[in-house]
């Protein structure tokens, strides 16, 4: 600098981007981060400064933490996000959004097979965070399961009054049923790892007209229907309740031991953990803290 060096070369000695020369002092409340500076980067990131210097700080280490995490468009396209609107930019949940936009871009994963809507750089914040949330449920439900069905269901598949009870027993009739009834059923996955409920299909001539849950309630030892909703979890008619509760009590629930895990004790599936995250660690050529080699429930809810 004192020799009069230009200051691309200054910028390139101290491996910092020359784009940084826009934002104000405020920006720098600590040691700068690696920051991504690809051409087409450089290009976008002008038009998304933060307009006030109190943003600044926050705008900068999402910038560093999305290319970091993911890759550099999607760290353009939080650093547009985050000026479009602050309050709908949750730092705490970047590591999601920033998988699941990684993973988008790479086909050839068990990340990417687990993704309804992938991320694209149109996308706005609130879809992207919707997104990675259903993403994650599929994620959790993937690693408690893995790809052995469940061993005991507790009750036995049936017919009652022209309606078939199926087993909803695996990560595969789990992700389906979820998909063509259009509910929230992938986020059981902790709660069936840990052996608190069971999950089942109604279907009449074939087709799916309900979910069911079965669990226990308060502190009756016995199965009870905790929930039966049709698609979109409509209410369904009283006739298929008086079916469901037939279906229910054919069994001998006497005979019915249900043995619940204690809150967080319920091993992840070791096999589907590593074959998820391998084509991240491999591709960033190192394993985060905060995903760990070894399953880790307290990483998976962290996301």
């Amino acid at each position: 600098m004192i020799d009069g060096a230009a200051l691309a070369q200054i910028a390139a000695l101290a491996d910092l981007p020359l784009w940084l020369r826009k934002l104000p002092p405020e920006a720098f409340v600590r040691p700068i981060p690696r920051l991504p500076d690809g051409e087409l980067l450089r290009r976008q990131i002008a038009n998304h400064l933060p307009r006030s210097p109190k943003l600044a700080p926050t705008w900068l280490q999402l910038v560093a933490d999305a290319a970091e995490i993911a890759h550099e468009p999607l760290a353009a396209w939080i650093a547009r996000e985050y000026v479009r609107d602050p309050r709908q930019v949750p730092p705490a949940r970047l590591r999601r959004i920033a998988l699941w936009a990684w993973f988008s871009a790479e086909p050839a994963t068990a990340g990417h097979d687990l993704i309804e809507r992938p991320w694209t750089p149109d996308m706005r914040i609130d879809a992207a965070r919707s997104a990675a949330h259903d993403w994650q449920a599929a994620v959790t439900l993937h690693a408690n399961l893995g790809r052995q069905p469940i061993p005991d269901m507790w009750l036995r598949a049936g017919r009652m009054a022209g309606y078939e009870f199926l087993p909803l027993d695996s990560l595969t009739a789990i992700t389906e049923e979820a998909r063509a009834m259009r509910n929230c059923l992938r986020t059981y996955g902790t709660n069936l790892a840990h052996n608190q409920t069971r999950v089942w299909s109604v279907r009449k001539d074939g087709e799916r007209v309900a979910t069911l849950q079965i669990s226990r309630r308060y502190r009756d030892p016995l199965p009870n229907i905790v929930q039966l909703k049709g698609p979109g979890n409509i209410e369904v008619s009283r006739e298929l309740w008086w079916a469901a509760r037939q279906w229910l009590h054919r069994h001998d629930l006497s005979q019915v031991v249900i043995k619940p895990r204690s809150w967080g004790t319920a091993p992840l599936n070791r096999e589907s953990w590593v074959s998820l995250w391998r084509p991240y660690w491999l591709a960033k050529r190192r394993i985060p803290d905060w995903l760990p080699l070894a399953p880790s429930r307290a990483a998976l809810e962290a996301l």
